[in-house]
């Protein structure tokens, strides 16, 4: 079933206090200047501010945060039922007092359930909060408005595309070749976007930018007019993780227009809808309505003002009982889907990597018998030692890295072979066999750079590849500013290389996902000091924002 609702949820660093007087201000703007009501004696409570329409306003504070809400019902001539919008400011609940969060909803409720709710559109009120709020969604700001890529801007980008604390999509446009970018995207660009405000994060990659894009994501490129929707979670060194976000022609975008807005707004509003809310917003009670005092008026009009106001609770409570059913109903069709195509998806993905490495392989004994063809013709390249099958085994080859020191939980890793789907084994191997490489050319002051950078730039001598897109030097800054996170990543270390015996670490491998446990291997780069990398966690994914 396509999405019909509108859901937009943000952050921003500023305070509940300053956010939720803008979101007032706004509220008011778009109430009383866009949609020409009578907003001048709101209050808590039930305001009937024109025929048809009401304003719930219900506001709290206390010991798990504060919130402002405000749910707008309008059951207006031609609106075949009632459009119903909900607006919520809410501070975090102590864990990260730093953040507020934003949510605006849209909905539709037809008159009679029989028929579908009408499609609900980017509401003035999202656009206002982004234009005058600054709206983060992890690493990346949301805007009303797409802004273009420039050179400098392209590893920024890349790193928001691997943000694994991002919850909405990434849309990013192309230029074709020799068009004017400022024409194409006022003539083709912005009318595509036209539907994404709140629902995604919207760029528009530059041609002197499309180059460097490009070389980064081999396998995710988007070009020729093409526009491409990364979802979170990207894996730019996975080939078959491409698959997973979707490209739109310029064929398709030049043929129609209005069609092309409605279907790359389809995606990132169903993304929406289905992605589990943030705690802060997820807790909060249910609105009630709830009448405003009638002051000096006789007992009889208020046991009717009462009377309105019961038949209304129960017909909004028909009402949301019935958007719940379809919800559900939806959510059961998704799971069966998801639930016949995940076995046959992981078994692809496992083949697909062992395919994939043995090709790297090949190509790199190749790359290293031309470079010693003059002196050494047809050397073969040393293979690498047998793939272990699970995670024990390779506890206990870890004394075959010469240049790696393993100070993690080992029963946390042998834990992950109760749990172990895919090719995780495997690409842990990989990623120790790569990491002792690079190891041995840190202690030696001849890496070049960080692992990151090893990864993307491998030395032709080196056998031992890892993509480069599964290496994150760096945690969130949400990560970083938790203690409870923090202490989470904090692993031992020997005395030598902190005297607290240890230490917080913060680069660390994606090796897999698929489930709940989305392994991880965090490491601690010393080579310049005891000639070692020192691995401190290899097991489940720490606790961020979405485990």
């Amino acid at each position: 079933m396509e999405p019909r609702n509108y859901r937009m949820v943000v952050s921003t660093t500023q305070d509940f206090v300053t956010t939720s007087a803008e979101a007032d201000r706004q509220l008011h703007h778009w109430l009383g200047v866009m949609k020409r009501y009578d907003t001048s004696a709101l209050d808590e409570g039930r305001n009937e501010i024109a025929e048809g329409v009401t304003l719930d306003h219900d506001a709290a504070a206390g010991r798990h945060g504060s919130y402002s809400r405000w749910r707008l019902r309008e059951k207006r001539p031609g609106n075949q039922g009632t459009w119903q919008s909900t607006l919520v400011v809410r501070s975090d609940n102590g864990k990260d007092s730093s953040r507020t969060w934003l949510q605006v909803d849209i909905e539709h409720h037809p008159a009679d359930p029989q028929l579908r709710p009408t499609r609900a559109n980017t509401p003035g009120i999202a656009r206002l909060l982004l234009d005058s709020l600054p709206a983060q969604d992890g690493l990346a700001d949301v805007t009303s408005e797409f802004r273009f890529i420039e050179p400098d801007d392209v590893e920024e980008v890349i790193e928001e595309l691997c943000d694994e604390d991002r919850r909405l999509p990434i849309v990013v446009a192309s230029v074709p070749y020799r068009q004017n970018p400022d024409t194409w995207t006022d003539e083709v660009v912005a009318p595509a976007f036209r539907n994404l405000p709140g629902l995604a994060i919207m760029y528009v990659l530059s041609p002197e930018a499309q180059t460097r894009f490009d070389s980064t994501l081999e396998y995710h490129r988007v070009f020729g007019g093409g526009i491409r929707t990364y979802l979170p979670g990207v894996d730019p060194a996975w080939q078959p993780d491409a698959q997973r976000h979707l490209v739109m022609s310029r064929a398709k975008v030049e043929a129609n227009p209005r069609r092309a807005a409605a279907i790359l707004a389809s995606l990132p509003q169903r993304l929406a809808l289905r992605l589990p809310l943030p705690a802060p917003l997820d807790t909060l009670p249910v609105q009630r309505t709830r009448p405003r005092p009638t002051g000096h008026d006789s007992g009889l009009n208020d046991l009717r003002a009462e009377n309105r106001t019961l038949t209304s609770m129960l017909a909004e409570a028909e009402q949301r009982e019935n958007a719940n059913a379809d919800v559900l109903r939806d959510l059961r069709q998704q799971l069966q889907i998801a639930e016949e195509q995940e076995f046959d998806q992981a078994a692809e993905n496992q083949d697909l990597y062992a395919r994939l490495k043995h090709a790297e392989r090949q190509v790199r004994a190749l790359q290293v018998r031309l470079e010693k063809a003059g002196q050494h013709a047809h050397v073969p390249a040393d293979a690498p030692a047998d793939t272990p099958t699970t995670f024990a085994r390779i506890l206990e080859r870890m004394g075959e890295f010469t240049h790696l020191r393993f100070t993690g939980d080992k029963r946390k890793t042998r834990e992950l072979d109760a749990q172990s789907i895919g090719n995780w084994v495997e690409v842990a191997w990989d990623a120790l066999c790569a990491l002792n490489a690079y190891a041995a050319a840190s202690a030696a002051g001849t890496a070049g750079g960080d692992f990151r950078y090893w990864c993307a730039h491998l030395p032709d001598d080196c056998e031992y590849p890892f993509p480069a897109g599964k290496v994150k030097m760096k945690e969130s800054k949400t990560v970083g500013n938790r203690d409870d996170w923090r202490r989470e990543r904090t692993f031992p270390v020997p005395e030598a290389v902190d005297p607290s015996g240890k230490l917080f670490m913060e680069a660390h491998l994606r090796i897999g996902g698929g489930n709940m446990v989305s392994p991880r291997l965090y490491f601690y780069d010393d080579g310049p000091h005891t000639g070692l990398v020192y691995v401190g966690y290899l097991g489940p994914h720490p606790t961020n924002t979405k485990t």
